[in-house]
């Protein structure tokens, strides 16, 4: 299966999320990520999605009613970006420099710090916040919350 960036322009008419995603879930496909919100036009939305399928369901969900149309968006052809806040464990002075030194490698910064604990925000393309993720595994993560991807094609 193949990972999808998904821009679908909708009607913004009451039950199309409803729509949109039991689509998905009757053909038994998982959403990674989902954003909605109003675009310039109040009539039109624009969801964002991010899902593991293949071609079938593009065309699948190209034939909803309320659809209007639907962009398979790739990370190299757009600018798209996610955010993500990490809680991490962080109570000897040497792993707070380690994650410092993360956080300056991979353009995120530190938003909030107790005596244990620091809160780490990164805004960036998903392949890159997965990278970071996966580099910060390493460290305890107490809580984290990702946005989901908004994406515009170029």
């Amino acid at each position: 299966m193949q990972k999808f960036i998904l821009s679908v322009t909708v009607q913004n008419n009451a039950g199309v999320l409803a729509r949109v995603s039991s689509l998905f879930g009757r053909r038994g496909y998982n959403i990674d990520s989902l954003t909605v919100s109003a675009t310039n036009d109040p009539r039109v939305s624009r969801m964002s999605i991010i899902v593991q399928g293949d071609e079938v369901i593009l065309k699948q969900l190209d034939k909803l009613e309320e659809v209007m149309r639907v962009d398979h968006i790739e990370e190299h052809d757009s600018v798209c970006s996610e955010l993500v806040f990490v809680k991490l464990r962080a109570q000897a002075p040497s792993t707070r420099d380690d994650i410092r030194q993360l956080c300056s490698l991979y353009e995120g910064r530190i938003v909030d710090s107790t005596e244990d604990e620091l809160i780490v925000e990164l805004a960036n393309v998903p392949s890159r916040i997965d990278a970071f993720l996966d580099v910060i595994s390493n460290f305890e993560i107490v809580e984290m919350s990702r946005s989901g991807v908004t994406a515009i094609r170029r």
